[in-house]
């Protein structure tokens, strides 16, 4: 028998224990791992949980969205690749930055400033294990031999050292862990960067010149072939959880170089959409999902882990838009315009989060949310604020996905930004577009298509989702009112609450002319 003060030592022992197990809990579910697999170029309707009438399915995607949260109204802050990515890690919208309209090339310097938080940096901070692998296009600094002015040339070939390591990538921007390649899969170099070093010193190689296989001529290594990178990221991801299963909480930045063009679907996937090589290659990205979350799952993590997945920008027309339209798919689903293009088809993508840990069951929000938002959620999640300096334009969703009552709506209005660097500000169902054309690849796009039209497009987008009646005569007063918000934002450098900043550049800003209109 205990006697009294034996018995209550117990109980202390005993509700200490509890109480530091709950705690330590508590600190675990506010410290997830965080896995980032950002698509490159896979259209809104390519999923099919987010289209009815897509000619192939897509489980591993669709079964993330099954289980989690499905966003139907989430966009990229940029129809092209560069800035979308700058966007993601930065949570300031990519046209604050020096580019102001176009993409890097493989040869670019970094676009990221030494003293710009990144993701990575954030997390880093708070005992994050952090990684990024794949895709990189927000250029870095090669060990040039020479200057060269053109390197910002996608067809640019500049002497590059590359037994020495580079500068301003991944690891200068919070990443302890890096493996990649500079551009997209159709720029040169094409050779792997492994913390900061080349893996190989490339070789010149000829281009290829099939329409959906195409890259461009240049130098390449000996360990890169363009059919096998999907599948090496892919291995290295898993080999990275798996050597973080007991390291946490980790963050993972997987960059896929697909389906974005040379079009490589690997031989178990060719035939298997019945639409075409395009479609076999949405199912092999697919495929990789089911891979990364069976990795997590196997090692026992995949309920304390949040996944993110998400698209850089719309489908590109590479895809074939015809082909596809001919076994009745759409890669745009119901919207206007693709890849490029300052209209949805350009910048409305599949979104979706997975976090069996906190959430319950599987929903669908039709949220207005931003790749630029992914910063302030993340922060939000492991229980840290943003300077005052960094992530302005980024908006915690942390709220949607506990499904917590919160003042709707996240955002004030939301900045999307085309190709040639044409803005639209989305604020409720009405939609600004500050150009008469698509800014883009699409029509109306050239000096002809555009005579005569509206100086600006509104939509509503409630009422017309395909953009097909420009209301901007009818509603004077709306367009006044959506004009002076976007004045604002560029005006204060910022469009969440806090001090005005400066943006980047403004000098170069050919496309601010819609100002005085």
């Amino acid at each position: 028998m205990l006697l009294p003060l034996e018995k209550a030592g117990v109980l202390l022992a005993v509700f200490l224990i509890q109480t530091f197990s709950v705690q330590a809990q508590a600190n675990h579910k506010s410290s997830p791992n965080i896995v980032i697999i950002l698509a490159d170029d896979l259209g809104y309707g390519d999923v099919s949980s987010y289209n009815e009438n897509a000619a192939f399915t897509t489980p591993h995607i669709d079964q993330l969205a099954e289980q989690g949260v499905r966003f139907t109204d989430a966009h990229t802050s940029s129809s092209v690749c560069t800035p979308t990515r700058y966007g993601l890690l930065t949570g300031r919208y990519n046209w604050r930055s020096e580019l102001k309209q176009g993409v890097l090339s493989g040869y670019s310097r970094s676009l990221l400033t030494k003293n710009r938080l990144t993701l990575a940096d954030l997390l880093r901070k708070e005992d994050y294990r952090t990684a990024f692998i794949g895709k990189w296009h927000l250029g870095w600094n090669w060990q040039l031999e020479k200057q060269n002015k053109n390197i910002d040339k996608l067809d640019s070939r500049p002497e590059v050292d590359f037994s020495q390591p580079i500068s301003m990538g991944p690891g200068d921007h919070g990443f302890i862990y890096s493996y990649g390649f500079s551009g997209s899969l159709d720029m040169p170099p094409y050779v792997y960067v492994e913390n900061s070093r080349p893996t190989t010193i490339p070789k010149d190689t000829t281009v290829n010149y099939d329409e959906k296989g195409f890259w461009r001529k240049g130098l390449t290594g000996s360990d890169f072939s363009h059919t096998d990178v999907l599948p090496h990221l892919t291995e290295k991801s898993m080999q990275y959880i798996r050597k973080q299963a007991d390291n946490q909480p980790f963050l993972l930045y997987f960059a896929l170089p697909a389906p974005h063009t040379p079009i490589l679907p690997t031989t178990e996937f060719i035939g298997t959409s019945n639409a075409n090589l395009y479609g076999d290659f949405v199912l092999q990205v697919d495929g990789v999902v089911g891979q990364i979350t069976q990795a997590l799952e196997e090692e026992g993590i995949l309920e304390e882990t949040l996944i993110i997945f998400a698209s850089d920008n719309g489908a590109s027309p590479r895809a074939d838009f015809e082909e596809l339209a001919r076994a009745g798919h759409d890669p745009s689903y119901i919207y206007r315009g693709h890849k490029a293009d300052i209209y949805e088809g350009g910048h409305r993508i599949p979104f979706i989060a997975h976090w069996p840990e906190m959430i319950e069951e599987g929903f669908i929000t039709d949220e207005t949310v931003s790749t630029v938002d992914i910063m302030a959620t993340v922060a939000d999640i492991a229980g840290t604020s943003l300077p005052d300096d960094a992530g302005e334009d980024s908006y915690s969703f942390l709220p949607v996905l506990l499904h917590k009552n919160y003042s709707k709506p996240l955002r004030e209005a939301t900045v999307f930004h085309s190709i040639s660097g044409r803005f639209a500000l989305r604020k409720g169902p009405w939609k600004l577009i500050l150009w008469p054309g698509s800014g883009g690849w699409s029509f109306p796009r050239t000096k002809e298509d555009l005579q005569g039209r509206p100086d600006f497009q509104l939509y509503n987008l409630e009422e017309d989702p395909g953009e097909e009646h420009n209301l901007v005569d009818q509603y004077p007063g709306k367009v006044k009112e959506l004009k002076a918000l976007m004045e604002k934002y560029v005006k204060e450098g910022r469009s969440t609450p806090g001090d005005p900043r400066p943006n980047d550049g403004d000098q170069q800003w050919p496309q601010l002319e819609w100002m005085d209109k």
